[in-house]
């Protein structure tokens, strides 16, 4: 059998303030013809299918619009989603019971009885091949709150995030070993922070309490054929493990990102054997630009600016620009220069980031936008000013938990 797997949509997103709308939906048009092409059995969409947790309507019906599509030109094909940190648990599974009559299971979180037990059988979800055969079990395990957790019976010296997740994990794998023939696949599904992964700036939240608490891949059994990872935005292998894929986000979410060669997984499957696995490219339908490439001083960025050729184009369609600026210390109306000096040309100013040639300047966070900086620099620069020094690390991990938990009351 043959299944792809993506992520992080993040339908919804704003770049700076600009809709990214077009680019989401010739993404969208492009996958669904890509399914088509290559005769794929099942989607996998691992997580943060949303931006916010509160999507807006366009959003909504750009993904139904998306799935009423595959119903019509592919019915047979068996869809399995999972939310992530940016979405809402309980909006997307509302409609789970409708989607799942038409093949298509979205698990925003996981349930629980009265109890505590867990509730497997949502999580489990069966694929089946091109004659109808039952071929693989998925084990579409959602985003994982530090609340969905069993950490009571963990001893003292565990790390009980880590160990509760490893817990969960190992339960819904078992389950699944029980269920399954010998010549069926496992697959695993996962939204998360997975050691020695490599993060984008500015652009992913912590999980899970922060970094210190990346997962290690001992999560995911010997016997699991394909782990089919969402939340880093860069495409990659988790720990030189051909099977455990992270296949990033089909669209750049930062202008940081915009190096990164985007992509969606293509895994042939023969029996519970992975024959091939084939990243397949992501045609980028909005440029990203920046000017200079290095930083200089304003007159110069200034000319470049004004000799920058783009061709004209609807204005969804613009290169997103970013322009960076040498200065000794902020400038006076930087940003209606810039823009004077765009006049009339068919871009979109995402950012103007400016570099100052103090070095304590450079060093410092007074010079930086807000939204350039993190809560932990900002934590620890509060911090070094009050007690003239670093926060330790029990104080920082504290810190990284009351983070999580603020962020997690607000999905």
């Amino acid at each position: 059998m043959k299944i792809l797997h993506t992520s992080d949509w993040h339908l919804g997103h704003q770049l700076h303030g600009y809709n990214r709308d077009y680019e989401h939906q010739t993404f969208l048009d492009w996958l669904a013809e890509t399914l088509e092409q290559q005769q794929v059995d099942a989607l996998l969409v691992a997580g943060d299918i949303f931006d916010t947790a509160n999507p807006p309507a366009s959003a909504w019906r750009m993904l139904y619009r998306f799935m009423a599509r595959l119903a019509q030109t592919m019915p047979k094909l068996d869809v399995v989603m999972i939310g992530g940190n940016h979405d809402s648990p309980s909006k997307l599974d509302a409609p789970h019971e409708l989607l799942k009559a038409f093949d298509l299971h979205m698990v925003g979180g996981i349930h629980r009885d009265e109890n505590g037990e867990l509730d497997h059988q949502r999580m489990l979800v069966p694929l089946t091949d091109k004659s109808g055969e039952q071929a693989a079990w998925v084990l579409a395990v959602p985003f994982l709150r530090s609340a969905d957790l069993r950490t009571e019976d963990l001893q003292e010296d565990d790390d009980r995030l880590i160990k509760g997740v490893e817990t969960l994990y190992a339960e819904m794998t078992e389950v699944a070993r029980n269920q399954k023939t010998p010549e069926q696949a496992l697959i695993g599904m996962g939204h998360a922070y997975m050691a020695s992964g490599k993060l984008s700036e500015m652009s992913e939240r912590r999980v899970l309490g922060g970094n210190q608490h990346a997962l290690p891949v001992s999560i995911f059994a010997d016997d699991i054929s394909y782990v089919a990872l969402g939340h880093l935005h860069l495409a990659q292998r988790v720990a030189k493990q051909e099977h455990i894929r992270y296949s990033g986000s089909p669209l750049p979410l930062s202008m940081s990102e915009r190096g990164y060669n985007h992509q969606v997984v293509l895994v042939d499957l023969d029996g519970d054997k992975v024959t091939e696995i084939e990243p397949l490219p992501i045609p980028r339908a909005v440029d990203m630009l920046k000017v200079p490439g290095s930083p200089a001083p304003l007159e110069q960025v200034l000319e470049e600016l004004k000799a920058l050729e783009v061709e004209e184009c609807p204005r969804e369609q613009q290169p997103f620009l970013e322009v960076h600026i040498l200065l000794d210390k902020p400038q006076a109306l930087l940003r209606e220069k810039v823009l004077g000096a765009l006049e009339g040309k068919a871009v979109r100013l995402a950012k103007i980031t400016p570099h100052y040639r103090q070095q304590e300047q450079q060093d410092s966070l007074n010079y930086r936008r807000l939204s350039e900086v993190s809560p932990q620099q900002v934590f620890s620069l509060s911090w070094s000013k009050k007690y003239d020094g670093e926060p330790d690390e029990a104080m920082a991990a504290a810190f990284e938990t009351l983070l999580t938990q603020l962020e997690e009351s607000e999905a």
